[in-house]
């Protein structure tokens, strides 16, 4: 049994809605991405949250939902490519005891990953993917290095990066304790 919350962050193309599913089942727990939970019960994708409601209330709604998830039984949760670096995010996460993993991804990658078709509206305009991908690695750079563990995923696969991440936990995080 989980212990306590594990927290997926990284960059989008960083492989936490690949990675979130394979380490719940490395880990026996249940498994939720807070994109798909906010799509769910809105009934619109995150895309038209920002269009119509705007990047604050979306945020908003995910802080609330998220805080919600930690009062209840420890999941592993794939989290918003920019909640770690919303103030205060980390902070409350932790009082829960949450572990916080950033999955690190270069911007190249994360670019290649999500291809030309991301539909992610932070990532949508101006300037090409690897710039825009570049520019919000720099400015979340600081809220990723507060995780407690950082896995690099470039060059490997989800299950790669899942065997990586299972030998990094805490031994203490499941009952009975990880072999």
């Amino acid at each position: 049994m989980l212990k306590r919350h594990v927290l997926l962050t990284g960059l989008s193309g960083a492989g936490k809605s690949t990675v979130g599913p394979l380490l719940s089942v490395r880990l026996r727990a249940h498994y939720l991405d807070i994109d798909q939970v906010v799509e769910g019960l809105s009934g619109r994708t995150i895309a038209e949250i920002f269009a119509t409601d705007g990047e604050k209330f979306f945020r908003a709604e995910e802080r609330r939902l998220l805080l919600e998830m930690l009062q209840a039984p420890p999941t592993v949760l794939a989290l918003g490519a920019g909640w770690a670096a919303e103030p205060g995010a980390i902070a409350e996460a932790r009082q829960y005891g949450a572990l916080l993993v950033h999955l690190a991804v270069s911007p190249d990658v994360a670019a290649a990953r999500l291809g030309a078709c991301h539909g992610r509206p932070l990532l949508g305009g101006e300037g090409n993917l690897v710039e825009r991908l570049t520019l919000q690695a720099e400015a979340r750079a600081a809220a990723y290095a507060m995780a407690d563990i950082t896995v690099p995923t470039d060059g490997l696969d989800g299950y790669a990066v899942t065997s990586l991440l299972v030998k990094m936990l805490p031994a203490d995080l499941l009952e009975p304790p990880i072999a």
